[in-house]
């Protein structure tokens, strides 16, 4: 599988709007059509947010279920399905893990593996308890985490929880670069971050806006997997408004151009250790 690369395609995020991008999904039904697009266009894991009637993040289970839904309405797909933990302007911890909890379809769910300064004006918090009940609700539900590294200090974090038994290994990591309050979106901080990983962790990395590009090319070279999506950039250049299944469509042309292929869902599961797909 060393010639493999996972795509991951977040799709919509808690914050860009349609206003800045039209393809932005709020609905359900347009969550599981750009999750379905771009599966078809090589993404092996798609990663869901959801919005409530207004286009705000929110994290109302009913929307996480239709959305799910819709997507496993189409027979010939198995993608991953990766929800949030988060996404919502200050959610009860209750409201953070229902969805994982009553939804079995639910393969992968982000683990924010600390808290910091989101920006300049919202404190993204991810304390020691909740992260452990976290934990607890994804083992309890064979739920892969996909634990999100901001800053080097989270890796500390992450190398505590393994070593208390709350993620197992294989870790994936997701290492996100360019949030205002995490680190900047450069090749140096993501190759200190790669290098800083705990012995036999699986991870990908995305860069915020501008920085999608550098950041894909840097995680290729380095041996990681590629996140793509509206989540993270809403352009596929200067001026030039992006879609989630085209943002796939170019991460599967750099990866074959490399020398390398996109991982299919089900290979992406034998890679992170999840169980095969079974509708």
């Amino acid at each position: 599988m060393n010639d493999k690369v996972i795509i991951s395609c977040a799709l919509t995020g808690a914050w860009p709007r349609k206003e800045q991008n039209p393809a932005v999904p709020y609905t359900p039904q347009e969550i599981a059509d750009a999750a379905y697009a771009s599966w078809k266009a090589g993404a092996a894991i798609v990663h869901l947010h959801m919005r409530d009637d207004e286009g705000n993040g929110t994290m109302d289970k009913e929307k996480f279920k239709e959305s799910v839904r819709l997507i496993r309405e189409h027979k010939d797909c198995d993608a991953v399905i990766n929800c949030t933990s988060s996404g919502a302007v200050n959610p009860t911890e209750d409201e953070r893990l229902a969805h994982f909890i009553e939804i079995p379809e639910i393969e992968m769910g982000s683990c924010d593996i600390g808290s910091f300064n989101w920006g300049d004006n919202a404190i993204f918090d991810n304390s020691p308890d909740f992260l452990k009940k976290l934990c607890n609700v994804y083992n309890e539900h064979d739920i892969k985490p996909e634990v999100e590294i901001f800053d080097y200090g989270m890796i500390g974090n992450a190398k505590h929880y393994m070593e208390k038994g709350f993620i197992k290994s294989p870790m994936w990591c997701e290492l996100v670069l360019g949030v205002l309050g995490g680190m900047d979106a450069t090749v140096e901080n993501l190759l200190y971050l790669a290098q800083h990983l705990p012995e036999g962790t699986i991870w990908s990395a995305c860069g915020i806006g501008k920085a999608h590009l550098p950041i894909m090319y840097a995680a290729l070279a380095l041996g990681g997997h590629l996140r793509v999506g509206l989540e993270d950039n809403l352009y596929m250049s200067h001026g030039v408004k992006g879609t989630n299944p085209l943002m796939v469509e170019r991460a599967v042309r750099v990866v074959k151009d490399f020398g390398k292929e996109p991982a299919t869902s089900a290979e992406a599961r034998e890679i992170l250790g999840i169980k095969p797909f079974n509708r």
